[in-house]
């Protein structure tokens, strides 16, 4: 592992048709119903290539205030890889959404680096992202499979 960077993959199966989930995905504002560390959520722009999305999120016991952007965006694909960067961290998350037999099948890999000094609390980090993108995952197969 890179000092520095927390990682979270997980895979969540979808009871949706696979550009469904993509779309809800990808409208990062959807956040705010299935990651309970996600307080308050709001998009600019139509989804797609132009999208940002600012997001107030819980971490560490502190609020951050975190701006993404659509940094790729592929529905004839179904990915969407969105970044948010400020002076500490740099925060990037992949989405990929495959067809499955009964609905689809939701790809997702988070990964946080931090810069400057806070790179070396990389252990404590990879904790608190794992708990967090647990319940993050949790959340997500209640919202894709209404």
């Amino acid at each position: 592992m890179i000092r520095g960077l927390a990682r979270y993959v997980t895979t969540v199966d979808s009871s949706l048709p696979a550009d469904e989930a993509f779309m809800y995905m990808a409208d990062f504002a959807h956040a705010l119903e299935w990651d309970p560390s996600v307080e308050d959520a709001r998009r600019t722009g139509e989804v797609g290539s132009g999208a940002s999305f600012d997001l107030v999120v819980r971490f560490g016991g502190r609020k951050i205030p975190m701006h993404y952007e659509t940094a790729s965006f592929d529905p004839a694909g179904h990915r969407v890889v969105l970044q948010a960067e400020n002076p500490r961290f740099v925060s990037r998350d992949t989405i990929t959404v495959s067809p499955a037999a009964d609905g689809s099948s939701v790809h997702y890999d988070a990964a946080l680096e931090l810069r400057g000094a806070a790179r070396f609390l990389d252990p404590v980090l990879q904790l608190l992202f794992k708990r967090t993108g647990d319940k993050a995952a949790a959340g997500m197969r209640t919202a894709l499979n209404p």
